[in-house]
């Protein structure tokens, strides 16, 4: 909803000289009829209309955080913390797509049959850490690596070497795998994994007390961030005016879900 501020206008057949001298002093000191606030959709919304009778097809329209909320969640971009806290067990030498059941926190994507689908299209930073346990006496060899949209993704694999047992205690080791991904939007992310003996499995370990007090360890912790959006499809990272009609305009814009998302307009020509 927009709100406008409004000065008086000269007559279409000119005005008196205190009443030019009033329209033209306000004119100098920036107090125009051009100006105006709007508070962006909320509900996850990507589009707000301005509705303003001034905006014609060829108009300028700048905008301007006027508040907190608008100052930063123009920057806020889609992110995403998932994680897995089962065992997960393999075939030797088989692709396997681990599960993902947690959806810790998710802004702008969700999980879905261990699917991360993204809903901007943007260049995302994924980490990944898995976690692998081997009770032989034998070292053995894990590997870690990203799917898109079912696709492999090239380059993407990263090996790691889990320890042999050794008394009572099962070798473990952690396994990072760290990759950008081009994505667009409903684009969906797996994670894949492949043991060279199935003894070897993907383990949780879970919250203690004693000796100490320690959170649980998840056997697979997923983390998604944009880097930065689309320069051609979606949304940028500050609100734009993607389409100017008359008397209306739509702000296109990352999806907002803050009710004090206000900014401030200017509308030249």
């Amino acid at each position: 909803m927009a709100r406008t501020n409004m000065y008086r206008k000269l007559p279409f057949q000119g005005g008196e000289p205190r009443l030019v001298a009033e329209v033209v002093n306000n004119a100098v000191e920036g107090k125009t009829n051009n100006t105006g606030q709007i508070t962006l959709a909320t509900g996850g919304a990507t589009t707000t209309t301005l509705y303003d009778e001034r905006i014609g097809f060829d108009s300028i329209i700048l905008l301007e955080p006027q508040t907190i909320a608008s100052a930063s969640t123009s920057y806020q971009l889609p992110y995403g913390l998932f994680e897995d806290t089962t065992n997960q067990s393999f075939t030797a030498n088989t692709a396997t797509v681990l599960a993902i059941a947690d959806e810790e926190k998710a802004y702008g994507m969700s999980l879905s049959s261990n699917q991360i689908t993204v809903n901007y299209a943007g260049c995302y930073d994924v980490d990944v850490m898995a976690r692998f346990e081997n009770p032989l006496s034998q070292i053995h060899n894990a590997y870690v690596w990203f799917r898109v949209n079912g696709t492999d993704v090239p380059h993407s694999a990263q090996s790691v070497t889990v320890p042999d047992k050794q008394g009572s205690v099962n070798g473990a080791t952690h396994v990072m795998v760290k990759h950008p991904l081009d994505l667009s939007a409903n684009d969906y992310v797996e994670i894949v994994a492949a043991v060279d003996d199935a003894n070897v499995v993907l383990t949780k370990q879970d919250a203690i007390t004693s000796p100490y007090v320690r959170p649980s360890i998840p056997s697979l912790t997923i983390t998604m961030c944009m880097a930065f959006p689309s320069q051609t499809t979606g949304t940028g990272l500050q609100p734009y005016i993607s389409n100017r009609q008359k008397g209306q305009a739509t702000i296109t814009h990352l999806p907002n879900s803050v009710s004090d998302n206000t900014w401030g307009y200017i509308i030249v020509g």
